[in-house]
């Protein structure tokens, strides 16, 4: 149990002590009273006094007037009146997102509260949009680039074929879309988690081809892996000098279990294909490629930098012993640091009871654990709905409160990421999302209010 919950049993300890002594003095002071005789009982002489004094009348005093003390000013509360005040020509009201209690603020002692950052292309991105980067200062202290930090995003081909025809091995890599996220990361005081280095999906097939051509022959492995060190060291490293703090963990690799399809003589099942494109990851490594991606991570991390393994259905009975398998070898060479566990959940399943059985499970390895991608669905957009999905985001909190260390329980949780603001994103004209905490016009949806009480109620 963390100190502070010693200190607040200590506490109670002492008022419960300090109340039973005030009682105990109290009672005394009463027999004490009742026992004293009073002048009739002592008996009284019977001679009546020769002087009768004479009355004065007290002096007149006019009271003195009160003025109520002035309140003390709210910092904080003033800074978002401010905020509030500038966006008084939006087209979106603020005023509710901005004037409750800031979410990150209720749980601090447990977990960093995330949420993703919206975007298919840098044209889409969410740091375009004031309101959506206001709202997420105000309730967030970390975030995910959900797409904008992939390989897909980062690699450059037409730059990586002029270093081979100069005679330079290396892949370029292009930073250019992430540059200013990154920087309003640094100028407010929200980290980042690092998504993805190492996934079979968003990463262009010529990466792994000779002089990253389209129709070249696969590398064969050590040529990848000096890619993949390469390419490694150049995005950590940019990352860490340019924008120190910033990128607080690393997912180092994405889904690399796969209990059905799985190689059956690696230890961890790892995946071979997805949905019938293969895992080149795999096929031009082998099985070992999520081990030497962490041991080269492991080379270029920063001081307190954070390696993860992120996958989906982490409660999977079968897949939950794989990913433990694949988490136990890494954390037995001293090349992992945490599990990221996506939250790709729906209002009835899977059962909560299945969830803490996993998280609990995942805490015997002594690792971090970070819900990395919670995301709610419903069935329908109906007011019905989002009260189920109101209460499902406040169960879940409710649990992670319990068996979260800070709360008495196994697990290191060290953040719990939202994978996206608001329904319907302001900057997709077709988007159906109805998962996240906001609607589509940044009002507080019932889950806010849900996950508001339930912080409030079991994390203060």
């Amino acid at each position: 149990m963390k100190k502070r919950h010693i200190f607040r049993t200590k506490t109670i300890a002492c008022f419960l002590l300090a109340a039973l002594l005030t009682s105990c003095g109290q009672s005394g002071s009463s027999e004490q009273a009742s026992s004293s005789p009073t002048a009739s009982a002592a008996g009284t002489p019977s001679e009546a006094p020769t002087e009768v004094p004479t009355p004065t009348t007290a002096p007149t005093t006019t009271p003195t007037p009160t003025t109520a003390p002035t309140p003390t000013p709210d910092p904080e509360a003033e800074y978002w009146q401010g905020v509030l005040d500038s966006f008084a020509d939006s087209s979106y009201d603020l005023t509710a997102a901005l004037t409750e209690p800031s979410l990150k603020s209720l749980c601090a002692d447990y977990f960093k509260l995330g949420v993703g950052l919206t975007g298919s292309s840098y044209n889409n991105l969410a740091i375009h949009s004031d309101e959506y980067m206001t709202v997420v200062k105000k309730h967030f202290n970390s975030c995910t680039l959900t797409n904008l930090m992939k390989p897909s995003y980062i690699l450059n081909q037409a730059d990586s074929r002029e270093n081979i025809a100069n005679g330079n091995p290396e892949p370029a890599l292009d930073f250019s879309r992430l540059d200013e996220t990154l920087q309003w990361c640094l100028d407010n005081g929200v980290q980042m988690r690092g998504h993805t280095i190492v996934w079979h999906t968003q990463t262009p097939d010529w990466y792994f081809r000779e002089g990253y051509t389209n129709d070249g022959a696969y590398v064969n492995r050590d040529t990848m892996l000096a890619r993949l060190d390469s390419y490694t060291k150049q995005i950590m490293t940019y990352c860490q000098e340019n924008y120190p703090g910033v990128v607080y963990c690393w997912d180092v690799v994405n889904e690399a279990v796969d209990p059905s399809n799985g190689d059956p003589d690696s230890f961890y099942h790892c995946r071979m294909e997805n949905d019938n494109t293969p895992n080149q990851w795999y096929h031009v490594i082998g099985d070992d490629y999520v081990e030497q991606a962490f041991r080269i991570a492991r080379k270029y991390a920063a001081e307190g930098v954070k390696l993860f393994y992120n996958d989906y259905s982490t409660y999977d009975t079968a897949k939950r012993q794989y990913i433990y398998n694949l988490c136990e070898h890494l954390a037995n060479e001293g090349l992992i640091d945490g599990i990221g566990m996506q939250g790709y959940w729906g209002v009835g399943h899977p059962s909560i009871a299945t969830l803490e059985t996993t998280i609990r499970q995942y805490a015997k390895l002594g690792l971090e654990i970070q819900i990395t991608e919670l995301s709610i669905s419903t069935d329908e957009a109906t007011e019905a709905e989002f009260e189920r999905q109101a209460k499902r985001y406040s169960s879940i909190f409710l649990m992670l409160s319990e068996v979260d260390s800070e709360g008495g329980g196994p697990a290191n949780i060290t953040a719990v990421t939202l994978f996206g603001l608001m329904d319907g994103y302001v900057f997709y004209a077709d988007d159906d999302t109805t998962s996240r905490l906001f609607d589509t016009n940044f009002q507080p949806k019932a889950s806010f209010y849900k996950v508001k009480e339930m912080l409030k109620l079991a994390f203060q």
